[in-house]
């Protein structure tokens, strides 16, 4: 593994690579916006064995936090990835793009599209896109929302706060609240307790969303002419219907995972880099 801060991106942003130098490289997403790559580890380093793997934490999140009072924008989000492709070379380049990252990479695609500086992706793994439009993320959130209102993750909020952990093992306590702040993003639950813990930089994420409004890139979508695979929990609290429209609109192969919520490298490990593997070219 080699890291380092980027040195072309107005505010240098944290990136490392894992993998064989010379295998081809292949640039990772995180999600959020305002999270940091590193919760998608170690599961996602299982694609290192036979692609560079590429990633970087996204301005405002992780170690690319800034004081900038400026708004961090999609538009900037965008700026930022394009010169990291220059940065690296990657032309053109492979993108896996996961929840918000997969919404960043079809933004970008889009922008290519219009702009004839920018390297337009060669490939795109979408892993539980964010919603394409306003109104599906409306949903998703009414969605995520009624999850945590349920009798199983209220369950365990009771348990945990009977448990006396907060006093007894601050760090447990700390692990086991996360744990359940996530659950509802889950098929199953319990499984929330296999996901590496990740903070999001609150005022980051509310400018980036914001600076979308009430947006929906399906239009956007189908100027966008390159391979594309869409993988979707079918429990995931996404809609399933932004997903399929995604695919839809790109021409792109869409794969569905059974009892898998949003975070399909950690419920279905197995299904997701088999389909991961199988759409990208081998070395």
């Amino acid at each position: 593994m080699t890291s380092g801060f980027t040195r072309t991106t107005p505010l240098p942003l944290y990136f490392r690579a894992d993998g064989p130098p010379g295998a081809p490289p292949v640039l990772l997403l995180h999600g959020g916006p305002g999270a940091h790559h590193d919760y998608l580890y170690p599961q996602m380093l299982t694609l290192s064995d036979t692609y560079r793997l590429i990633t970087y934490d996204q301005r405002g999140g992780g170690q690319s936090r800034t004081d900038d009072p400026a708004p961090i924008t999609w538009e900037t989000q965008v700026s930022d990835l394009a010169t990291i492709v220059t940065e690296f070379a990657l032309f053109p380049p492979t993108i896996i793009g996961y929840s918000w990252g997969a919404l960043l990479a079809m933004l970008y695609a889009t922008r290519a599209v219009r702009d004839a500086s920018m390297v337009a992706p060669a490939r795109l793994v979408l892993i539980s896109p964010a919603p394409v439009t306003r109104a599906w993320r409306d949903e998703f959130e009414q969605t995520l929302a009624a999850r945590g209102r349920g009798e199983v993750i209220q369950g365990l909020r009771t348990t945990l706060q009977a448990s006396g952990l907060r006093e007894s093992d601050p760090d447990v306590y700390r692990q086991r609240s996360f744990e359940l702040s996530v659950a509802g993003y889950f098929a199953d639950p319990y499984r929330a307790r296999d996901l590496t813990p990740f903070r999001v930089t609150g005022k980051v994420q509310q400018s980036v969303w914001t600076s979308l409004g009430e947006y929906d890139i399906r239009d956007e979508l189908r100027a966008v002419h390159c391979p594309t695979l869409v993988i979707h929990g079918r429990q995931d609290p996404i809609p399933l219907e932004s997903a399929e429209a995604a695919a839809s609109c790109l021409n792109a192969e869409l794969v569905v995972l059974d009892d898998c919520g949003h975070v399909p490298y950690v419920e279905q490990p197995g299904q997701l880099f088999t389909a991961i593997r199988t759409f990208l070219p081998r070395p």
